[in-house]
């Protein structure tokens, strides 16, 4: 498996997330708290700072972290659009847009306000909705040594049909390996035993 190169700021609409093993982009309420505080990927953080010029996130996501100067632990800054049916009730934030429209609409107002630079989507339903309607560009993953069992799925779709994809780093239908070793036995509680 070959490891993917530099993103590049091509004004692309990017789906990009960290991922528990198991498919999980947050847990229960959104908790990140099973996220590793650094990457061990040398200048990946800074790679997506440059790249991205707009955020495009959900209501939910907003809810449960309601700070725009947190994007990359504080090293991004740029416009970032909150898709609600409701914005009318989010209170007002500096440098946050609620918008209140089609998602087509949303990523439009995004990609002009990116400047060229790629759009995040930082939302599990919005990537799907996007990916459904032909919107999305590229999925980027990090897939984490750690399995959550509960949460919030990165892509969930009940009774929709399979989505196939291409592999942008090595072979486009290769299929990737994993192997890992548990590190302790958890119960049903969450403790090691």
């Amino acid at each position: 498996m070959h490891d993917t190169t530099p993103q590049t700021a091509d004004g692309k609409v990017l789906w990009h997330f960290s991922m528990s093993l198991d498919g999980f982009v947050a847990g229960p309420g959104h908790a990140m708290d099973w996220m590793p505080a650094a990457t061990n990927r040398s200048g990946l953080i800074a790679e997506y700072v440059e790249t991205t010029g707009a955020v495009l996130g959900g209501r939910d996501g907003w809810e449960a972290f309601p700070d725009a100067g947190a994007v990359y632990g504080g090293a991004w800054s740029g416009p970032l659009f909150v898709l609600t049916h409701h914005p009318d009730d989010a209170g007002p934030a500096e440098g946050v847009t609620f918008l209140d429209c089609d998602i087509a609409e949303a990523v439009e107002i995004a990609r002009r306000a990116a400047g060229g630079k790629n759009v995040e989507v930082l939302s599990a339903s919005l990537g799907r909705q996007l990916l459904e309607r032909g919107l999305l560009d590229e999925i980027d993953l990090h897939v984490l040594p750690v399995l959550l069992g509960d949460g919030i799925r990165l892509y969930d779709s009940p009774g929709g049909a399979p989505v196939p994809l291409e592999m942008l780093n090595g072979d486009p239908l290769e299929e990737v390996n994993l192997r890992y070793r548990p590190t302790g036995a958890t119960g049903a509680s969450g403790e090691t035993a």
